[in-house]
């Protein structure tokens, strides 16, 4: 029987991204999901959007799959003014504040969608897949292990971000005693 303990191990570990991202969006406003500290920092909004999208383009890259964003219609649902391809990755602060959605039900929908495609394809995997070589662009080469420890971390740091920020939002509703 072929081990896949690496898998079960990288499902917990997105499992535990899915469950911060609902945990972050839960009970915000549209308003409060896309706050953001100053005209150069990242929102709630921004945040989910971005490592959902960065977790897609990986995944998807690595199971040789469309990505949920284009396959799905995520992509049109948002309707954002960015091509298709675009993840967030180095955007200005005004291409970050035009991140917005209308129900915070899109931001979870689409995380849902693709931590659905990432457990079935690492489902799929042996541990001895976790060696094989995914980008010879670096030196040393860049493993599949590597790749998916890489996204996993990239999605605890933008969720734990979106956690600093939702709650220095709710301390300022409670201290303008505001129920946004």
């Amino acid at each position: 029987m072929t081990s896949q303990r690496s898998s079960r191990l990288l499902i917990d570990a997105f499992d535990r991204v899915r469950d911060l991202v609902a945990e972050n969006v839960a009970g915000l406003s549209i308003d409060q999901l896309a706050a953001r500290l100053d005209d150069e920092s990242n929102s709630i909004t921004w945040l989910l959007w971005h490592l959902t999208r960065v977790q897609d383009d990986h995944v998807a890259e690595l199971a040789g799959v469309e990505q949920m964003w284009t396959d799905e219609g995520w992509f049109d649902r948002f309707g954002l003014p960015f091509g298709a391809a675009d993840t967030g990755y180095g955007q200005t602060g005004r291409e970050v504040g035009v991140v917005c959605v209308d129900s915070p039900d899109l931001l979870t929908g689409y995380h849902d969608a693709v931590h659905a495609m990432t457990t079935r394809y690492l489902r799929g995997l042996s541990d001895a897949d976790f060696d094989r070589i995914v980008d010879e662009a670096w030196d040393p080469p860049v493993t599949l292990a590597t790749r998916l420890v890489s996204v996993v971390a990239d999605d605890l740091q933008h969720a734990g971000q979106a956690s600093f920020l939702r709650g220095v939002l709710l301390r300022q509703a409670e201290a303008t005693g505001a129920d946004d």
